[in-house]
């Protein structure tokens, strides 16, 4: 059991033009072999209380925060990761089969995603015990979790695979992950 609280409930949450506003993120990491990094890099997916298949942690925008605040807080609590996001990936659109309310009658949502490089990964965190499953990926894997169910974050992580290797080139060749992104 964590003793970090995941927020609950809908009173501060974000709307604009009939969608619900949520953030996430995609975690990644360089991979290792025998302790030393590599260039190849993972991503952190996860599992979902509300159906089959690994996604990307997201949720919803607060009134209270940036959306960069509210990607964290969600990486934090349905993934139990921190990091340093890296780079804004773009808005998307889509459809939520489990959120349908007064404002967002339809369930649309619109989702403002990045890339966050994974600092620490916690033992225990807010929402473990619904999301039995983390998971250490390569982009192509979470290409195909993504294909068929979460269309959209497919879409995000396609720009997190042209945007990492011009990040990663640009490095001066000593892994420094304080390296701003373009």
């Amino acid at each position: 059991m964590s003793d970090l609280v995941a927020r609950t409930g809908r009173h501060q949450q974000r709307y604009q033009d009939g969608f619900r506003l949520v953030a996430g993120c995609i975690p990644f990491k360089y991979d290792e072999y025998c302790g030393v990094k590599s260039k190849e890099v993972k991503v952190l997916m996860i599992s979902s209380p509300s159906g089959p298949g690994l996604l990307f942690p997201k949720g919803g925008w607060e009134n209270d925060e940036t959306k960069e605040e509210a990607a964290l807080r969600e990486a934090m609590e349905e993934a139990g990761v921190r990091g340093e996001l890296k780079e804004f990936l773009g808005y998307y659109e889509f459809k939520s089969k489990t959120h349908v309310d007064e404002f967002s009658p339809e369930g649309r949502c619109k989702a403002a995603m990045f890339a966050l490089l994974v600092e620490d990964v916690l033992s225990s965190w807010p929402e473990q015990d619904t999301r039995h499953q983390r998971q250490w990926v390569t982009i192509t894997e979470a290409a195909e979790q993504l294909q068929s169910r979460h269309a959209w974050m497919k879409e995000a992580l396609d720009v997190f695979s042209n945007v990492f290797p011009k990040w990663h080139a640009g490095k001066d060749g000593n892994d420094d992950d304080d390296a701003e992104l373009p």
